[in-house]
């Protein structure tokens, strides 16, 4: 069997009872960074009766047959990366494969994960999303993979570096539009956790000063292709909020963020 075990991406308290059986009694835990994976196994007082190798990008290729034989043979593997679920822009992919290829069982522990955690706080819609991963890092290839998205509806979650977050954002600007809703979630879960919501062009000028930690990018999706916005969504929206005990000036305030609208002209739909 194939343990894909989701790991904390900041607090430790936030790693799910099972993961420490996994990790405890695994034949085998591949993990992204072993050092890593030692201070986790210390801050849960877990000591594994298996071995330990290590599974990353500059390996996997390579590992990965070694661990199919292993699976094959019968062993248990638990695979583990640096934070969050394995296989999302993480190692873990090759290794699905190969393992079902050779009729051999996957399961997950799930756990913490960036994406639905920076999801969750952004304050955008999140009734459809779809995930980015991190951008190319070439500038004609981020525009292009940005342009192709110029017209998704669906909130987009993205990873980024933090030494590139200024430039991903200032490209956002770009090609989206500088009054597009946004949030970027910096060290989620962890003592410094930050959640700066607002207009991209806002966010690009908030990215001037340098961004420190894991970055996810949370990015809301078009509205339409000529920009209009349905005035019985808008409504809908407000009144959503207002069932839940938020002040109409609140809510109205929330929905004309969250569409990149004015708020004086959400307030005048609302009195009309």
């Amino acid at each position: 069997m194939l343990v894909l075990a989701a790991t904390p991406i900041g607090h430790v308290g936030d790693a799910p009872p099972r993961l420490a059986q996994e990790l405890a009694t695994a034949d085998v835990i591949a993990a992204e960074d072993t050092r890593r994976l030692k201070r986790l196994l210390s801050d849960l007082q877990i000591t594994p009766s298996g071995r330990v190798v290590s599974y990353f990008e500059g390996n996997e290729v390579a590992r990965t047959p070694q661990l199919a034989d292993a699976l094959a043979a019968g062993e248990r593997v638990v695979l583990v990366t640096d934070a969050g679920m394995p296989s999302v822009s993480d190692p873990g992919y090759r290794l699905v494969t190969a393992a079902l290829a050779r009729g051999v069982g996957v399961t997950a522990v799930p756990g913490p994960s960036a994406v639905l955690t920076a999801l969750a706080v952004s304050g955008l819609p999140v009734d459809r999303f779809c995930f980015e991963g991190f951008l190319p890092r070439k500038a004609g290839e981020r525009s292009r993979r940005l342009a192709a998205l110029a017209e998704e509806p669906r909130t987009m979650v993205f990873f980024e570096a933090p030494h590139r977050t200024g430039t991903a954002l200032a490209a956002m600007a770009e090609v989206f539009g500088g009054e597009r809703p946004a949030a970027v979630c910096r060290e989620l879960t962890k003592t410094h956790e930050e959640v700066r919501r607002g207009p991209l062009a806002e966010l690009v000028s908030w990215a001037e000063d340098g961004v420190r930690g894991e970055v996810t990018v949370v990015v809301a999706g078009a509205t339409s292709s000529d920009g209009v916005v349905d005035p019985e969504t808008l409504r809908s929206e407000v009144e959503e909020l207002e069932a839940t005990g938020v002040r109409r000036k609140d809510a109205t305030a929330a929905v004309a963020q969250r569409h990149g609208l004015p708020k004086r002209e959400v307030y005048e739909l609302m009195h009309r």
